[in-house]
This record gives structure tokens, sequence and C-alpha cells, in this order.
């Protein structure tokens, strides 16, 4: 392989992968924190409990 195209390879995939690191952090990280788990996950939703007698 010439030395220039590996020196272009490797170039691109260090800005492949300085783009892509941030959007998978922020994608894996934020997205769970504001849904409050992860979208597969069951959730129990707590029903809101009368204080009223009768």
């Amino acid at each position: 392989m010439n030395s220039s195209l590996r020196l272009f390879i490797r170039q691109f995939l260090g800005v492949l992968l300085a783009a892509l690191v941030p959007v998978v952090l922020v994608a894996f990280l934020s997205i769970p924190y504001s849904l409050g788990g992860h979208p597969g996950d069951d959730r129990t939703v707590a029903a809101p409990v009368s204080q009223h007698m009768t």
C-alpha cells in the first residue's frame, strides 16, 4: 500500500472516530436519562392514590 494512501486512511478514520464518539455518547447516555430508563425496559406506572375516604 502506498504510504500516502495509508496516511489518508489513518487520518480519515481518526476524523470519523472523532465525529462518531460524541454522537454515540449523547445517544446512549442522554436518551435513556431523559426517558428514565432504557427504551426496552418495563416501566411501572404508579397510580395516584386517593386520600378521600367515604
